[in-house]
């Protein structure tokens, strides 16, 4: 492709600044996919581009073995690129408008039982890692929080007489939910303990050993060695605690519309995917129960 359209798209992604980093760098790789396409295409301008060939690419991607969820968002990218060149007088039409990605079979999202999520959280070490691990685990799974949501909350973001904490979610959607008692009481013994180790002028809630803001990375790596420790497989990831959280407020309230709330999904039909969860677990408890749910044992 000429410089000029490589200039177009960098020009664009610098526009990208409202969305996360995940969804920024997803976009780019999905961008920089169509630009290897289209020189393969031989397609030298970004308005030379037209709906048969992104079905080509999305065919193309599909014979990767991307994913359908993946493909949509390969879509999405394309769609939004294309808004900023048609308002920039580079593009005469939109031409991933009204392709639909091919679906792919949703995959249940892992999680742990109540008693496996009591084990997790039930740290007795007092040391000062050991309390901030504790309180960013029980915090978690008590409201459900994506991992970014909890690495970005501040000191004044939690209500403690009311047991509300304030997020900012995807897309920069703020949200309060509910705090449980057994994440107040682990998030007090930490601030006994952070005001110790916390560099001057840093807000966050949570910090690492140096004093700043902690890191997603050691977040994730925390909690591995954590659960472990506590006797759980190691795959055991700050996402599972949050399917976790889902899947037991569903399992014992049945209520889809306040855990859709809770979670700040912006479609239902993401908060779905736990219903089948829960139909799995109540097809295992028929399956080991009713008497003709299984065959006799014959001699």
């Amino acid at each position: 492709m000429q410089s000029s359209e490589t200039l177009l798209l960098e020009s664009y992604l610098k526009t990208l600044h409202h969305l996360s980093v995940h969804t920024r760098k997803a976009y780019q790789r999905d961008l920089a996919c169509l630009q290897d396409f289209c020189a393969k295409q031989d397609i030298v301008k970004w308005s030379d581009l037209d709906g048969r060939q992104v079905r080509g690419f999305v065919a193309w991607r599909y014979r990767q073995g991307i994913d359908g969820r993946s493909l949509q968002r390969n879509l999405s990218a394309i769609r939004s690129f294309y808004r900023y060149l048609l308002d920039a007088g580079k593009a005469r039409n939109n031409p991933a408008e009204g392709i639909v990605a091919p679906k792919s079979a949703r995959k249940l999202p892992k999680v742990l039982d109540a008693d496996q999520t009591g084990q997790l959280v039930e740290i007795k070490e007092q040391d000062d890692l050991a309390l901030r691990d504790k309180a960013m685990l029980e915090l978690i799974y008590s409201s459900g929080l994506r991992l970014a949501e909890l690495i970005g909350i501040n000191m004044d973001d939690i209500d403690f007489t009311d047991r509300i904490i304030t997020v900012i979610g995807k897309g920069k959607k703020m949200r309060s939910v509910p705090v449980g008692r057994h994440a107040i009481k682990a998030i007090q013994d930490w601030l006994n303990i952070r005001q110790t180790m916390v560099n001057q002028d840093e807000v966050a809630l949570f910090i690492s050993n140096r004093g700043k803001r902690i890191s997603p990375r050691s977040v994730q790596e925390r909690l591995k060695q954590w659960a472990i420790k506590q006797g759980l497989p190691s795959h055991v990831h700050p996402h599972m605690l949050r399917h976790s959280f889902a899947s037991h407020m569903l399992e014992s309230s049945g209520d889809l519309r306040a855990v859709q709330e809770l979670l700040g999904h912006a479609d239902i039909s993401t908060t779905q995917v736990y219903t089948h969860l829960d139909f799995q677990h109540l097809a295992q408890v028929y399956d080991k129960s009713h008497p003709r749910a299984h065959r006799k044992k014959t001699d």
